[in-house]
């Protein structure tokens, strides 16, 4: 039977062995300082640039944009870290055709689905473990319930164990019931500092047997929207998780043997403000290249024009002809014309995928998937 580790009582800090169950892991709150006066401090910064991030999403008169956009790059990142590797450009061909996708962009599809999904659920049940449960379903495809059984360690790739976490089902349960209160209760302290100390202790429970960091991932985007800190689940955390993927192993185990706290929370809300600051300006670039869009289509494809078109060609930056029926009733000869219309003033690229077409939006997705935030201009077709 294995060893059960032991609190010290004078340190605060849980003797600890990596090959060993992490039985004796603390419960929430953690016995030290949380709000230090340098933690406080960039939680003022992380907020004001979430702020920004939150009023800039409610600007956009179509939210489908970004719930169709935003999220499928979180997918891809969020699933790199677990080295599920797929391309964000698979993930956009694939979004709502997912048969013919391969492995890895099915799983980071399902990552997707499932950071939908609690979005939908968010404000009818408030988060818990039974939530946990359904979000990793979602994105492994199977059912998966609170482990029951022991064995699962994490380790790196030469064999090294690095952690062990606790086993047994009622421990667990117990531990993540923990994990609900001081989400919920705890509410003196700072919710961005509740959302990284709770994902430390999701991380640190590991409740399944595969799926943990994908899924407490999504709890953070959940708990953020709970909080009313945003209204979309946009913010693109994974992406600076997966540039600082050392730094966040690391400071994750830092608590686990030291009890090293605030490095981990500085790590976290300096993740925030960088990822907000960034995703709010990808927003506005969206925002400029669809003005340009629909005011280059209204002059260069009046016939084919009309703002659901382009709006639906920015949710969808592979659009299919049933795409544009489903919008607006069109048959599927007129609809074609309409998407060929924009190919033809070089808006769209089409491409042949399989026995269909696919119309691609080519500035929107160097948008979406690179850095720079600009874009060229459109070119007017000859003899315009």
């Amino acid at each position: 039977m294995a060893q059960t580790p032991k609190s010290s009582k004078n340190s605060g800090k849980p003797d600890w062995s990596p090959d060993l169950p992490h039985n004796g892991l603390p419960t929430l709150p953690p016995p030290v300082e949380l709000e230090t006066r340098t933690v406080l401090k960039a939680c003022i910064t992380a907020r004001a640039a979430l702020a920004e991030l939150k009023q800039a999403a409610e600007m956009i008169p179509n939210q489908s944009i970004l719930i169709n956009t935003l999220p499928l790059l979180e997918s891809q990142a969020s699933s790199e870290i677990e080295n599920i590797v797929t391309t964000t450009d698979k993930l956009f061909q694939h979004q709502h055709e997912k048969e013919s996708a391969d492995a890895a962009t099915k799983e980071a599809l399902r990552y997707s689905q499932s950071l939908y999904q609690g979005f939908r659920s968010i404000h009818e049940k408030p988060l818990n473990t039974r939530t946990a449960e359904e979000i990793c379903t979602r994105i492994k495809g199977i059912e998966m319930k609170v482990r029951k059984v022991p064995g699962t360690a994490l380790g790196k790739e030469s064999g090294e164990v690095v952690y062990t976490p606790p086993v047994g089902e009622d421990r667990l349960r117990n531990l993540l019931g923990n994990w609900e209160q001081f989400l919920h209760n705890e509410t003196e302290i700072d919710p961005l500092v509740r959302m990284a100390v709770g994902h430390y202790q999701f991380e640190a429970i590991h409740p399944f047997t595969d799926g943990n960091g994908r899924t407490g991932r999504v709890l953070n985007s959940l708990f953020l929207i709970h909080e009313g800190l945003l209204t979309l689940p946009i913010l693109y955390l994974s992406r600076y998780i997966i540039e600082n993927k050392a730094d966040y192993y690391r400071l994750l185990l830092g608590v686990t043997t030291t009890q090293a706290w605030e490095p981990w929370v500085l790590f976290l809300l300096k993740g925030v403000e960088e990822t907000s600051i960034w995703t709010k300006a990808k927003i506005d670039a969206i925002l400029k290249l669809f003005d340009r869009t629909a005011e280059f289509a209204r002059e260069h494809a009046a016939k084919a024009y009309s703002h659901e078109l382009i709006s639906l060609i920015f949710e969808l930056p592979y659009c299919r002809i049933q795409n544009v029926v489903d919008m607006d009733g069109s048959v599927r000869q007129t609809a074609a014309k309409k998407l060929k219309k924009l190919v033809e003033v070089g808006i769209l690229e089409e491409v042949a995928s399989g026995r269909e077409k696919l119309f691609i939006h080519p500035k929107l997705l160097r948008l979406l998937t690179r850095n720079p935030n600009s874009f060229s201009h459109y070119k007017a077709p000859p003899g315009s």
